[in-house]
């Protein structure tokens, strides 16, 4: 399990890039500056941090930071942790922070305008070999390798990789939402 589990952080950092947009500044109660936010951010990985901060600061002590890509999912937060989505402090952390949820993570939906370049990235990794990629919904992450059967069998993860590279700048904007 914890290769899988290094994978799939190697897949989530090969979308870890450079954006020419300016990240918004993060709201002073979450603990990030200004000054801590890099041009590099995108807005949803800052959103993402907030969200995790917010659910901190609601009494999830050991919610954790998104990955270097942004990506913050329930399964990858619950997978592997202490984390227990039924608790009592769980629920009340998630409800006080609903606003800030990313997409893909629970509740959240993605927009329409958001949706469009998602869908757009997962044509883009079926065209270049791995046919069995879904499309994401709304409501689900961009990248899911439990809903990709062929990420499972041997040299899955190396082809989702190799296509991964390839769709880079789409996943980049499926992630910004443009």
């Amino acid at each position: 399990m914890s290769t899988k589990l290094a994978t799939v952080a190697a897949v989530a950092l090969i979308f870890a890039g450079c954006s020419n947009e300016p990240s918004p500044e993060a709201p002073a109660d979450t603990g990030t500056s200004a000054s801590a936010t890099t041009d590099s951010e995108t807005s949803g990985q800052s959103q993402a941090m907030r969200f995790s901060a917010c659910m901190r600061e609601n009494g999830v002590a050991d919610f954790p930071d998104p990955d270097a890509s942004g990506e913050l999912t329930i399964d990858g937060v619950l997978n592997g942790s202490s984390l227990d989505a039924s608790d009592p402090a769980w629920k009340q952390a998630l409800a006080a922070c609903k606003a800030l949820q990313p997409s893909g993570f629970t509740g959240r939906k993605r927009t329409p305008s958001e949706q469009e370049p998602a869908l757009r990235f997962a044509q883009c990794i079926r065209e270049n070999g791995v046919e069995d990629f879904p499309d994401p919904t709304p409501d689900s992450p961009l990248i899911d390798t439990n809903r990709i059967p062929s990420a499972n069998r041997e040299g899955g993860m190396a082809a989702l990789n190799a296509a991964m590279d390839q769709c880079r700048d789409l996943g980049d904007k499926a992630r910004q939402g443009r």
